[in-house]
């Protein structure tokens, strides 16, 4: 039962300045029993980018988790205050973000993130095509030992089919042993400072440098030093709206693989399109779309214990990088950054740079493989977004150069509950005409009698 009174805001001065910083206040949110015991308390502010679809194609909302939100009384503290707890919380005109949680001996997580967006809330979604409720789900990297808090300062970003959902200054915890926040916390590893790669190309060649963790568009001045904790880029609340260019057919499906030292590190199987909004030289913005040709793509990579990547050269000088990371508490592998540099002849600016490191998409096990027949959507910034055909992914653990247990994607998981009710409702239809063909035949024979 969550806590009379729903969402409560704390008026630390803290949390005032880290909501001036961000352009959000963090809210705050509490689960107690029916006993008054919590068992569940959160303190974060949250950023939201939904695509969804209008008559006139499709199109980004980002919305931010208002002040005013509240946790539902159907948040739960499971049974005994010892399983399952979940937060459930409410915002808007329908919308629900929900937490589950779950534990062993020693450590607690979010084992399911769901997010239930109303297209029917026009402010949000102005000429939606479709009405309702729509429901996207992810398993989120939120993690911590038991008897202490989840904290991340950083932005943390977590990816569900065609929603974005950000944290930022997230401070979480499950399972209280009392009804405050732990003194120990566990940080998250988007805090953790980064590791010194060193590396060890498996196909060498020349590329150019990497763009800047936060650059976008570069200018001709000098780089300005980045705040303490950079939010991701989000589109703008009045975007412009880009002419679309012509969709071009699916890319090839390549295996790309990168090793070091130690053998194979990556293995990936995938096809590549990206999609880039930029300004022409008449000002005009546009929406170009680029497929990877592997034929004309050299390779390279480098492996280090805590980091994996795939860098990528094509012959019109696009450079493209995939860095996968791992958490080793959870033990398990994701995309943490993409980084694009390429030129474009007819825009204003010819070079064009970006790239996010707090990605958290195409997660798996060590020592598994993440697998998806369906296309996976990620943006990278406003300007920058991927498009991954029919990827299958395994990086660091990579034994004989074989793809380990498959871990499939949701989207996949949920195509294939269409054929299963499809061909139940078709077996159902023959059992009832058969049914029905029985009866009519006994009935027909009970009109005759015997001579």
């Amino acid at each position: 039962m969550a806590a009379p009174g729903g969402a409560r805001r704390q008026p630390l001065l803290l949390l005032l300045l880290a909501g001036l910083v961000y352009g959000a206040s963090a809210v705050f949110f509490e689960v107690k029993d029916g006993n008054g015991t919590t068992c569940i308390m959160a303190n974060f502010s949250a950023d939201f980018l939904t695509n969804y679809n209008t008559q006139s194609g499709s199109k980004n909302s980002t919305f931010k988790l208002p002040p005013n939100a509240e946790a539902l009384n159907s948040s739960s503290c499971g049974k005994e205050n010892a399983s399952n707890p979940s937060l459930i919380i409410a915002f808007g005109n329908g919308h629900t973000l929900t937490l589950n949680f779950t534990r062993n001996s020693t450590r607690y997580s979010v084992q399911m993130m769901r997010f239930v967006y109303n297209l029917s809330d026009t402010q949000i979604f102005p000429n939606a095509s479709s009405q309702g409720p729509k429901t996207a789900e992810s398993v989120p990297d939120i993690t911590a030992d038991i008897n202490k808090k989840y904290r991340c300062v950083s932005s943390n970003q977590i990816h569900m089919n065609n929603v974005t959902v950000t944290f930022i200054d997230a401070t979480i915890q499950a399972y209280l042993s009392n009804d405050n926040f732990s003194k120990e916390e566990t940080h998250c590893i988007q805090d953790e400072p980064s590791p010194t790669m060193s590396p060890t190309s498996a196909h060498p060649s020349s590329s150019p440098p990497h763009p800047s963790p936060t650059s976008a568009h570069p200018s001709s001045s000098p780089p300005h030093p980045s705040p303490p904790h950079p939010t991701p880029p989000h589109p703008s609340p009045t975007p412009p709206h880009p002419s679309p260019s012509p969709v071009p057919e699916s890319p090839s499906v390549h295996k790309y693989n990168v090793s070091g030292t130690n053998g194979t590190c990556l293995l990936a199987n995938m096809g590549l399109q990206l999609n880039v909004t930029y300004k022409k030289k008449d000002d005009k913005t546009v929406t170009r779309v680029f497929n990877i040709n592997p034929n004309n793509t050299k390779v390279s990579g480098s492996c280090t214990t805590q980091q994996v990547t795939l860098e990528l050269q094509s012959e019109t000088s696009t450079f493209l990088a995939f860095q996968f990371g791992k958490n080793a508490s959870s033990s398990r592998f994701f995309l943490k950054e993409i980084q694009l540099n390429m030129t474009l002849p007819d825009a204003k600016v010819p070079t064009f740079q970006a790239s996010n490191s707090s990605l958290r998409a195409l997660q798996a096990t060590v020592g598994n493989s993440y697998k998806c027949n369906a296309e996976e959507h990620i943006w990278v910034t406003e300007a920058f977004s991927v498009n991954i055909f029919k990827v299958w992914v395994q990086a660091f653990q990579v034994e004989g150069d074989k793809f380990g247990s498959v871990e499939e994607c949701q989207l996949d998981e949920n195509n294939m509950l269409i054929p299963i009710a499809v061909g139940g409702a078709l077996a159902g239809l023959v059992l009832i005409v058969l049914i029905a063909y029985l009866i009519g035949r006994k009935r027909s024979h009970a009109g005759y009698q015997t001579i």
